[in-house]
């Protein structure tokens, strides 16, 4: 089966509190999320000597505890989880892992950036809006109505899809090696969607289990948000697509949305046309200062919902933020606290 380019290996998908077994001893979990657009995410488990590596671990519901229970029941030989890794701090990713590790009496094994990114925002939770989120979202454009639903809805939607963080972790870093079973992986961090995104392959199989970082038919979000108002991550992204170029085209990749797929180099390369394509279209309108608010039509072919604004928001201000760090446009802040970008001197006068 093809898609674009890309060739899916696969005709079924593992059904709920099902798995199916990609690779020798890599069995394939789909766990339903409400997540408008995904309704899915993939997790894995990879068979080791006396036990199973768990590879993310689902939001934090009752419906995925369940579902967990049938599949360990049902598929695990009697074995238990040896491992819990998780790939980056996102809640559809870490939401059970508390859960996972305290059931195995396990450490959970992460990246330092993304554990001590998800263990923080854990933390922090609290029932007020705090001022600097308020004020961030007044800075981009938001309107007075729009703020009100900030202050409204808390500060505390992170912890909920979360069970308790761990408060330790065994780390891993970029380069080490993880045997697990007859296989060794090696740990390739991307940045962008995720401060330090872990991604395992197996040069043995050519298998890249690659999280958020590479999936097919959609880009991975990458996003500015006021935990980080001033950051750069599209350049982390668009830097990180290099690293795993560096891969075989024939990798089979093993992604958390969407189905299992051949054809990474043409979804990375797809990658950097898109961006490419969004980052013309903001120069191309830049030449007056615009708010991260005027751009969103600029930059999206559809309206987007007052609940989809917040997500375009961060997405094109990662763009904005990109063009700023390549010197083609300013942010200059008005007396009206908003940001807005317009073209740097620089970049005018290139085109003049």
């Amino acid at each position: 089966m093809t898609y674009n380019e890309i060739t899916y290996p696969f005709d079924t998908r593992p059904g709920d509190g099902e798995v199916l077994e990609v690779s020798d001893g890599i069995l394939w979990v789909r766990m339903p999320i409400p997540i408008p657009g995904l309704d899915y995410i993939n997790l894995y488990l990879i068979e080791d000597d006396d036990g199973w590596t768990m590879v993310d671990s689902g939001l934090n519901t009752g419906e995925i505890r369940d579902l967990w229970r049938s599949i360990y029941a049902k598929y695990l030989k009697g074995k238990p989880i040896t491992r819990m890794l998780c790939t980056h701090f996102h809640p559809d990713h870490m939401g059970q892992a508390g859960w996972v590790t305290y059931k195995w009496k396990i450490p959970l094994t992460m990246t330092f950036g993304e554990w001590t990114f998800g263990r923080m925002l854990y933390l922090e939770a609290q029932k007020e809006t705090p001022d600097y989120v308020v004020d961030f979202y007044r800075s981009v454009g938001f309107s007075e109505a729009m703020l009100a639903q900030v202050r409204d809805r808390g500060f505390n939607n992170f912890r909920r899809a979360m069970s308790q963080v761990p408060m330790g972790f065994n780390r891993i870093a970029d380069g080490d090696i993880l045997t697990i079973g007859k296989r060794d992986w090696r740990v390739i961090v991307g940045e962008g969607h995720s401060p330090e995104h872990a991604c395992l392959y197996s040069k043995a199989d050519g298998i890249l289990i690659s999280g958020d970082q590479v999936l097919p038919r959609i880009t991975p979000h990458i996003g500015v948000y006021p935990a980080e108002p001033f950051a750069n991550p599209l350049k982390k992204f668009i830097d990180s697509i290099e690293t795993y170029k560096k891969l075989p085209d024939d990798t089979f990749v093993l992604p958390a949305h969407n189905d299992v797929f051949y054809g990474l180099h043409n979804q990375l390369d797809f990658y950097q046309t898109h961006h490419e394509d969004r980052l013309n279209r903001l120069l191309s309108v830049c030449d007056t200062p615009q708010s991260a608010m005027d751009l969103l039509p600029v930059l999206f072919d559809r309206e987007l919902d007052e609940k989809d604004k917040g997500l375009g928001i961060a997405e094109g201000l990662a763009h904005c933020h990109y063009l700023v760090g390549e010197g083609q446009l300013e942010r200059v802040s008005g007396s009206d606290g908003i940001w807005r970008f317009q073209k740097s001197g620089a970049a005018r006068k290139a085109v003049a």
